[in-house]
């Protein structure tokens, strides 16, 4: 698919790693409307810090994305090192340095190889092309083991508005915006309020409910950019009908790219999705399935396909929320091991065992106290993942 007005290209630039690509770079031919999402955490890398700042002018003309190094905890000559790097890109593309974002993901605490990225800011440029977006996704990973992209389509107006989002993750995840690095464009017609609501509306239902261990990084982020390319009516406060379906199209993106994080989590074997319902809010609900997703012990008992309910019920009762223990239901798939907070009994114990040896599972629990319904999405506790995670910097 091509999405009208953008560019993009990626190259090994020898950052960390010698013949990979780990250098990307997406650009439009005019401004795009561009809103973006960061990390909570309280350590910002960055590209994060500058990011927030170019973006209070609601818009972009490209991003400049490098793995191998965070640029994270790395004071001032971080922040140098950052602005110089968006500078060289500004240059060789003649625009402004502020219509130039940039994003860093690989290992806390190093300094940005900006010689590597000085000598490969010419071949980057002189790469761009229309169909180029599966390099970027090969470009920004690190213990991804396949590249995460995602495309939609849809007609508002008689016009075909076309989407593309490229994404990584895989540690270092958790529900609290952000979770990863992903990026979007979009050949819509969008004005700026529309384009961020349409964002964080869809970012709360999709990378916020999916968690691998628990932890939030300090790179983070989800960058949206529509060059309103596509000669649609102006999705703006007078075109309700064309923003709901933009909204609905966007989210349906992102949920496609952050089950294709959880799926490729560290190690992971199994995709599991914690659905709680009948709660007494959506807020209750999602506490108790953030709660049970991020448990090392329900993690790993998937993992060991044991069907160890009262891990999960142990997790519940810890997770702050209110509820009655004594009238929950549990269900592995459509196996009912727990029914009023008690064993099921009989050969459920069995059956439920059989559900946990698929690569995707679903875990319903029913609270029957009220309406609230959340679904979070998480992945086992492997052998792998405590490898992959002790030798990342060696």
């Amino acid at each position: 698919m091509i999405i009208q007005g953008f560019k993009t290209a990626a190259v090994a630039a020898g950052i960390k790693y010698q013949d990979r690509l780990d250098l990307g770079l997406i650009y439009c031919e005019k401004p795009a409307v561009t809103a973006g999402v960061f990390t909570t955490n309280q350590v910002k890398a960055a590209p994060v810090i500058i990011d927030q700042e170019r973006l209070k002018q609601g818009c972009a003309q490209a991003v400049l994305v490098n793995s191998g190094c965070a640029n994270a905890c790395t004071g001032e000559p971080g922040m140098i090192a950052a602005r110089k790097s968006a500078a060289l890109c500004a240059n060789a593309l003649d625009l402004a340095d502020e219509m130039v974002l940039i994003s860093s993901t690989g290992v806390i605490g190093a300094p940005l190889n900006m010689e590597a990225i000085e000598q490969a800011m010419p071949d980057l440029v002189a790469s761009l092309g229309e169909d180029n977006f599966d390099l970027v996704a090969q470009a920004i990973m690190t213990t991804d083991t396949v590249p995460k992209t995602a495309v939609r389509t849809l007609q508002i107006d008689g016009k075909e508005v076309n989407f593309m989002g490229v994404a990584k993750g895989a540690g270092m995840i958790m529900p609290n915006m952000a979770t990863m690095l992903s990026f979007v464009i979009t050949d819509a017609q969008i004005s700026f309020p529309q384009l961020h609501g349409a964002l964080l509306k869809g970012v709360e239902r999709t990378f916020n409910r999916i968690t691998i261990d628990g932890d939030t990084s300090t790179n983070d982020m989800v960058l949206v950019m529509a060059s309103n390319a596509a000669d649609n009516a102006w999705i703006d406060e007078e075109n309700p009908a064309g923003l709901r379906l933009f909204e609905d199209t966007l989210e349906d993106l992102l949920k496609d790219l952050a089950l294709q994080i959880v799926t490729d989590g560290e190690g992971a074997t199994k995709m599991i999705t914690i659905r709680v319902c009948n709660a007494r809010s959506e807020e209750t609900a999602e506490q108790i399935a953030c709660t049970v997703a991020n448990s090392s012990l329900v993690k790993t008992a998937f993992f060991g396909e044991d069907a160890n309910w009262g891990r999960i019920l142990a997790a519940m009762g810890r997770s702050g929320a209110r509820f009655n223990p004594d009238r929950v239901d549990i269900a592995f798939g459509d196996v009912v091991i727990v029914r009023d907070g008690l064993a099921v009994g009989g050969d459920s114990e069995e059956r439920a065992a059989k559900v946990l040896k698929e690569k995707k599972i679903a875990v319903s629990i029913d609270l029957k106290e009220g309406a609230g319904c959340v679904e979070v999405y998480t992945c086992d506790f492997s052998v792998d993942y405590v490898k992959i995670n002790a030798d990342y910097r060696t």
